[in-house]
């Protein structure tokens, strides 16, 4: 396994690589969604590369950028075991060096559900998902259907930019108590823990209801509410019962692909959770 701390470094290795190339991008932190991302990539390519990068422009002034869990020796050990070929780890000067000034921003997906909470978001996650994509060259990326949103902001910048490269969406990987892993989880104490599990459990039943024959938005939207307010540390961010594919929030029957999300914080960790149905 390489493991390049320089652009320049990995792409005189990328020129000596043939054939499919899958890309794994990561903030660190390593969990097993991840290495699900890792496993699947090494199942459908010829070559698995990831990158461990914080990347401070996705961050909003009051979020977490200080505190994020960040531990790279421990992710290069890890990727040892996972038949990574190369670990890309970048410095923030080198992603952004000091007169950087171009952005990519997608502007119709980004501007709802999280964009909304996060407005500078989505900008930093193209824009470094971009430049990523510029310097490994992946055939295919691999990105986890936990973050909803960004999954299909990353595929309309994809296709709108002609980026030479398939996305492929991962399922959601989640701790026994039904809970979607997230590096945040860390953030999180055995106790709050257990009680963060009222969202996966609220999803679930909403989901059972919508395939017993539901049909109102405004049900499915009461019935989580109810159901996450019932725990007392849980405070809702947003819930969405939205299309999809375009994430227009749906009032009224239901019907089509639906992509049911919350965010939702407990204490000051932000945990996002959804699944998508077609009715």
């Amino acid at each position: 396994m390489q493991i390049f701390t320089s652009i320049a470094d990995f792409q005189l290795w990328r020129e000596n690589i043939s054939g499919t190339i899958g890309f794994v991008p990561t903030m660190g932190a390593l969990h097993k969604g991840h290495l699900s991302l890792v496993e699947y990539s090494n199942k459908k390519c010829d070559t698995t590369v990831v990158s461990i990068y914080v990347n401070p422009t996705q961050f909003n002034p009051s979020e977490d950028l200080s505190s994020y869990p960040r531990d790279v020796d421990a992710d290069i050990k890890l990727m040892k075991y996972y038949n990574v070929s190369a670990v890309f780890v970048p410095t923030d000067v080198m992603i952004y060096p000091n007169d950087f000034s171009t952005v990519i921003f997608e502007q119709q997906l980004s501007s709802k559900l999280e964009g909304i909470s996060r407005p500078a978001h989505f900008k930093g996650v193209t824009t470094v998902v971009a430049k990523l994509f510029n310097i490994v060259q992946p055939t295919h990326a691999f990105f986890g259907e936990k973050d909803a949103q960004q999954l299909r902001v990353i595929q309309k910048m994809v296709l709108d930019l002609n980026f030479p490269v398939e996305i492929v969406p991962c399922p959601i990987i989640r701790e026994e108590n039904g809970l979607a892993m997230s590096s945040r989880n860390e953030y999180l104490s055995d106790d709050t823990r257990k009680r963060a599990s009222i969202i996966f459990h609220s999803l679930e039943m909403v989901k059972k209801q919508l395939q017993a024959g539901e049909t109102s938005s405004k049900q499915v939207v009461g019935f989580i509410k109810k159901t996450i307010t019932s725990e007392p540390l849980a405070k809702i961010d947003y819930i969405s019962v939205a299309n999809s594919k375009t994430l227009v929030e749906i009032d009224g029957n239901l019907s089509g692909e639906i992509l049911v999300s919350v965010a939702v914080f407990f204490n000051k960790t932000r945990l996002v959770d959804n699944f998508t149905i077609i009715l």
